[in-house]
């Protein structure tokens, strides 16, 4: 199964702040954090995450260090700040609206089958 472009786009700020709030992290082990916890169905690129990353650390939501590791090469961590655990609660109220809406719609919708169009059937 592929997930809408607009779906990962709408997810990307709440999912990458919630891997943060467990502790820093870098790019690499970040994208892997989002592949374990999709079950592999979430395959982001690092020409989606890094983006991401600059701009939430432009609004303050997250800051960033160079650290070495002993025999390889440095990498950039990255930690929330106060105002990302801010926004993360903020986003984590609006997903549980709209997760709360469609468990509504759907809560008797199973197994998924369209049903016909009047007249048509």
């Amino acid at each position: 199964m592929k997930v809408a472009k607009d779906l990962v786009a709408a997810s990307a700020t709440p999912m990458v702040l919630g891997i943060l709030i467990e502790g820093e992290s870098y790019g690499y082990a970040i994208l892997r954090r989002i592949n374990e916890l999709s079950r592999g169905e979430l395959d982001w690129t690092e020409g989606l995450l890094y983006p991401l990353l600059h701009r939430l650390e432009r609004l303050g939501f997250v800051e960033s260090s160079w650290q070495a590791v002993a025999g390889e090469r440095r990498r950039k961590y990255y930690r929330i700040t106060d105002r990302g655990r801010a926004e993360l609660a903020e986003q984590r109220r609006q997903w549980d609206t709209v997760v709360g809406a469609l468990k509504e719609v759907w809560h008797d919708r199973t197994p998924l089958t369209p049903r016909p169009l009047e007249g048509f059937a």
